[in-house]
């Protein structure tokens, strides 16, 4: 079974800033992660990440805020893409 995608989303908000989310169905867990998906979410200017969550082997899952990456516990792709778009919705507000 190849990846499907489940998921793809972008913005380009008129001050420059970029949101996109993909989130893929796999055959078998990346390396790193007991779930069957990759994703990649990203928040930020071209060249510059302010938000991130992926998963790349062998990492497993985890995020990028502010210049630091740390775990993330991946629960279901609609409690990581929630929990993402919550957070740049903080971010535009200046919260």
């Amino acid at each position: 079974m190849k990846a499907t995608l489940i998921y793809r989303h972008r913005v380009d908000f008129d001050d420059g800033e970029i949101l996109e989310i993909v989130v893929w169905r796999l055959a078998v867990p990346v390396e790193g992660c007991s779930h069957p998906y990759k994703y990649r979410l990203f928040y930020g200017r071209p060249g510059e990440r302010l938000l991130g969550y992926d998963n790349e082997r062998p990492k497993g899952d985890h995020r990028h805020r502010g210049g630091r990456e740390q775990a993330y516990r991946f629960e279901t792709p609609e409690k990581l893409i929630d929990e993402f778009l919550r957070e740049v919705e903080d971010r535009r507000a200046g919260r």
